[in-house]
């Protein structure tokens, strides 16, 4: 199908195959799941009950530093950010997935969990988070090794949930929970937040 000159044509594409949509020889960007990368050097520790301050930690000289944050094993410690998601944002739910590396060779599990609020302008910013949802992974045993968690479950955002808000998260290490047997201190390396988009863009 084809137009030329001035002539504006409408069409509903569902895709059923494979194939990727282009105008000309580019591919059209459709809406969908989109993801934000959150490095630990954007996070700062939760005032109460926080993890360790943002450190910088040497491979081998001239290789990848590492920016981490330490979360204790034996006590819930916390880290926060905030983010202002693009207006095509779906004003849906949210997932993530945590990348992490030992501080020792232990294979125990670290569970990880997020939650998150929304805050519209004029309203408070001392509201609680939401229910959080979590990502469990077994240490893989080699100090240094990039660990990546499976994909959480969906989170519910809790407060105003709209355009042009601001939306605070939370991430804890769950030490507390019996079934978090790391034994380490466990390093974020940060997360990749998943949400859905139902627009072409932001205007």
């Amino acid at each position: 199908l084809s137009a030329t000159g001035e002539t504006n044509v409408g069409i509903n594409i569902d895709p059923a195959g494979t194939g990727v949509l282009k105008s000309g020889s580019n591919a059209v960007k459709i809406s969908g799941l989109e993801t934000i990368w959150i490095p630990s050097a954007s996070m700062y520790p939760s005032s109460t009950n926080g993890c360790a301050d943002l450190d910088q930690v040497e491979t081998t000289a001239l290789r990848p530093d590492m920016k981490i944050l330490d979360f204790d094993a034996s006590t819930s410690e916390f880290a926060q950010f905030a983010v202002a998601f693009p207006k095509s944002w779906n004003l849906g739910t949210v997932t993530f997935q945590p990348f992490w590396t030992p501080s020792n060779t232990d294979t125990g599990n670290c569970i990880w969990s997020v939650s998150g609020v929304s805050i519209a302008e004029g309203e408070t910013i001392n509201l609680a988070f939401s229910g959080a949802q979590t990502s469990t992974d077994a240490g893989i045993g080699t100090i240094e090794d990039i660990q990546m968690g499976p994909v959480s479950s969906a989170i519910t955002i809790a407060g105003t949930v709209a355009d042009d808000t601001e939306v605070f998260f939370q991430v804890e290490r769950d030490a507390d929970n019996v079934s978090d047997t790391f034994t380490g201190d466990a390093r974020l390396l940060g997360i990749k937040l998943f949400f859905t988009t139902d627009a072409a863009n932001d205007a």
